[in-house]
């Protein structure tokens, strides 16, 4: 009986110690441990994605915890996400132009906002807003980013639109990146084809920060690595007179196929055998909005 009674209660404690270190690891990896303490000041940020982040979620910069999630609102009217952050008065010196991003604590851990600094001189104030964001990374986007299509900062800022018309966009699909010098600067808005017509037009999502693009850059349909996604690539022109809202890009280059590449090398041969670079077999850029 007394061995019996003996089990049981060594039993009982298992149990008990079992839950306490369950409980402990749950305050280590969630916002209940340390929570913050002393002054703080608030920042706005917006999102268009939050995923699963819950207020006092911890605000971190350099993995280093400088505040928390003090509230979680959505925009009237509006497919985005408003969180204000609390952050430690001894952290005042963040850049207005910093980069707030939801990030995932390990594979299945909670979410926290980490802020990376930007390049300004001029720190956030209380009440302000860091401008550049990035969302909860979705599966989708994940297996996207891996295949190397890349993606922008969330722009909720404000965006320009300027539009392409190409001869083939392959497998160019809206939200794919737009990039300039291989930084992304926006995002594939629409990719449509009007009745009657053999041309595709693509509408780019521009960030307003990149407003100083010249009218004669040109527009191309690359590809990430081998198999990678496709996005569009911006090529920088000369001209003094930049891009504005509706403007249209007049040079563009489409899509490589596969057989175009195979076309392109059985013609071409080496690049020792065209010193001259009269190639027949070469891809010229379209000028389909030329006059």
């Amino acid at each position: 009986m007394t061995q019996r009674r003996s089990y049981a209660f060594g039993t009982g404690l298992f149990i008990v110690l079992g839950f306490a270190a369950l409980a402990y690891l749950a305050t280590q990896t969630t916002s209940v441990a340390n929570a913050s303490q002393g002054s703080s000041y608030t920042v706005e940020t917006h999102f268009a994605n939050i995923g699963q982040l819950k207020n006092r979620a911890p605000v971190k910069i350099a993995g280093v915890r400088v505040g928390s999630v003090q509230a979680i609102e959505l925009v009237p009217g509006k497919e985005e996400a408003k969180v204000t952050l609390s952050i430690d008065d001894r952290h005042k010196d963040i850049p207005e132009d910093s980069v707030a991003t939801i990030f995932t604590s390990g594979l299945l851990g909670d979410q926290y906002v980490g802020i990376q600094f930007g390049l300004s001189k001029t720190p956030v104030k209380e009440g302000g807003e860091i401008g550049l964001t990035r969302p909860a990374q979705q599966l989708e986007e994940m297996i996207g980013k891996f295949f190397g299509g890349g993606s922008a900062p969330d722009r909720l800022g404000g965006t320009f639109h300027v539009t392409g018309n190409f001869t083939n966009v392959g497998a160019l699909q809206p939200g794919a990146a737009v990039k300039m010098a291989g930084v992304p600067i926006g995002s594939v808005d629409a990719v449509t084809i009007k009745p009657g017509s053999s041309e595709a037009t693509v509408t780019l999502a521009i960030d307003k920060r990149y407003s100083q693009i010249p009218d004669d850059s040109a527009g191309a349909v690359f590809t990430s690595g081998l198999i990678g996604s496709q996005y569009v690539a911006i090529q920088p022109g000369g001209s003094p007179t930049f891009l504005a809202e509706g403007d249209q890009l007049i040079l563009t280059q489409s899509a490589l196929q596969l057989e175009d590449l195979i076309g392109k090398f059985l013609v071409n041969g080496s690049p020792s055998d065209n010193k001259s670079g009269g190639a027949s077999g070469g891809t010229q850029p379209d000028n389909s909005g030329k006059k």
